[in-house]
C-alpha cells in the first residue's frame, strides 16, 4: 500500500480517498443509469470493461483474464465497479473483485473475495490472493475454481 500523505491528518491514503471518491462517484452513476435492472446491469458491466481498458499493463492483461474467468464460470454474477475497482455482485452484494496493483501502488494485483463468497474452509481461510503477470493456465483454473465454489 501507498505511504501515508504527511500533509494531511486524515488516516486515508490519497489513493484510498480517491478510490472513496470513486466509489460514490460509481454509486451515483449506477441509480442514475437506464431504467430496468437489465439496462443498469448491461451500463455496469459497460462500465466495468471501459475501467479494466484504462488500466496500465500488466494490470489490464490480468484484469482481462479474470474478467473472463468470471463470465465463464459464475454467469450469474453482475460485473460492477466498486470503489474503482472490477466487481462480481450476486443480488447486489459483491462476491469478489479484482484490485490492480497499480490503484494503490502495490507490488502485486489482488484478487479478492467478501463476505458473500462461499469459501468457509474450517475456521481460518484465505479471502485475498495476490495475483503476478506469471499468471499461468493453472492459476486460472484455480481461480474458475475459487469463483465456482464462491457462488455455489
Amino acid at each position: 500500500m501507498a505511504a501515508r500523505d504527511d500533509a494531511s491528518e486524515s488516516t486515508f491514503t490519497a489513493e484510498e480517498r480517491a478510490a472513496m471518491r470513486e466509489h460514490v462517484a460509481e454509486v451515483t452513476a449506477s441509480r442514475k443509469r437506464g431504467t430496468t435492472k437489465a439496462e443498469k446491469a448491461a451500463l455496469d458491466a459497460q462500465a466495468v470493461v471501459e475501467k479494466i481498458a484504462a488500466m496500465p499493463e500488466p494490470d489490464r492483461g490480468l484484469a482481462e483474464r479474470i474478467h473472463r474467468i468470471a463470465r465463464e464460470a459464475a454467469p450469474e454474477l453482475t460485473p460492477k465497479l466498486w470503489y474503482g475497482m472490477p466487481a462480481y455482485a450476486k443480488d447486489g452484494a459483491v462476491v469478489f473483485f479484482f484490485q490492480d496493483a497499480a490503484k494503490f501502488r502495490a507490488r502485486y494485483s489482488t484478487l479478492g473475495f467478501q463476505d458473500p463468497a462461499r469459501l468457509d474452509d474450517g475456521s481460518f481461510w484465505p479471502t485475498s490472493f495476490a495475483v503476478t503477470p506469471d499468471f499461468s493456465d493453472a492459476d486460472e483454473q484455480r481461480v474458475a475454481e475459487l469463483i465456482r465454489r464462491a457462488t455455489a
